[in-house]
C-alpha cells in the first residue's frame, strides 16, 4: 500500500509541475527574452556611443587643423565648432564649445564668446573642471565691459585653495579688483600668487610686477 500512495503522490507532483510549466513557462521565456533584448540594447547603445565619439573626434580634429592653415577663416571655424557642439557627446561638446568661444573672442566677437562661456559655466552635464574654466575665461574676457562686483563674485570661488584654476584665477581676481579700485584686494591676490610655488614661473613673475606697480 505505501508504494501505491507514493506513486499517486508522484503523479500529483508531476501533474502540478506540468500545469505550472504551462502557466508560467511563457512568462519565464518572456523574461529571458527581455534580458537578452536589454543586453543587446546596451551593447548597441555602447556601440552607438563609440561611433558618435569617434565621429566627434574626427570632426574636432578636422576643424582644429583648419584653424592652423595660413589664411584660415577663424569665424567660419568658430561656427563649425558650435555646430559640432550641438551634435557631439558631452566630452567633445564641452571641448567644442570652449574652442568656439575662444575663436569668437579671437575674431572680435566678444559678446558671442561671453554667451558661450556663460552657457558652459551653467551646464550641469559638463565636468566641474570645465565649468570653472568657463567662469574664469568669462571674467577674463569681460574685464572691460562687465560689472566689477558681479565679476568679483564670479571669480572668487576659483581663487580658493584646492581649485585647479586657483593661480590664474588669482591674477584675474586682482585685475577685477584693480577695475573696482580696490588696490588692497588686488595687492593681496597678487602677493599670494607670487608666493604660490604651484603657479607657473611666468604667472609668479607677472604677479610680482603688477604688485610692484600698485605701490606699497
Amino acid at each position: 500500500m505505501p508504494d501505491i500512495f507514493d506513486e499517486i503522490e508522484e503523479d500529483l507532483r508531476a501533474d502540478r509541475a506540468r500545469r505550472m510549466a504551462r502557466r508560467w513557462g511563457g512568462l519565464g521565456l518572456g523574461v529571458v527574452l527581455l534580458v537578452l533584448a536589454a543586453a543587446g540594447g546596451f551593447q548597441g547603445w555602447r556601440w552607438m556611443q563609440a561611433r558618435d565619439a569617434a565621429a566627434a573626434a574626427d570632426g574636432y580634429l578636422a576643424l582644429h587643423r583648419s584653424t592652423e592653415q595660413q589664411g584660415a577663416d577663424l569665424a567660419a571655424a568658430a561656427e563649425g565648432f558650435a555646430r559640432l557642439a550641438a551634435e557631439a557627446p558631452d566630452g567633445y561638446r564641452t571641448l567644442a564649445l570652449l574652442r568656439a568661444a575662444a575663436l569668437k573672442a579671437e575674431t572680435g566677437d566678444t559678446a558671442a564668446a561671453l554667451a558661450i562661456y556663460d552657457q558652459l559655466a551653467g551646464d550641469g552635464a559638463a565636468e566641474p573642471l570645465y565649468r570653472d574654466l568657463a567662469n574664469l575665461l568669462y571674467v577674463a574676457h569681460a574685464l572691460e565691459t562687465g560689472d566689477g562686483a558681479q565679476l568679483a563674485a564670479r571669480i572668487a570661488p576659483l581663487t580658493q585653495p584646492g581649485n585647479a584654476w586657483q593661480a590664474p584665477a588669482r591674477e584675474v581676481a586682482a585685475l577685477v579688483a584693480i577695475k573696482r579700485g580696490d588696490t588692497a584686494e588686488a595687492r593681496q591676490q597678487l602677493q599670494a600668487l607670487a608666493a604660490d610655488t604651484a603657479a607657473t614661473p611666468g604667472l609668479r613673475e607677472r604677479a610680482q610686477r603688477l604688485a610692484a606697480g600698485l605701490g606699497s
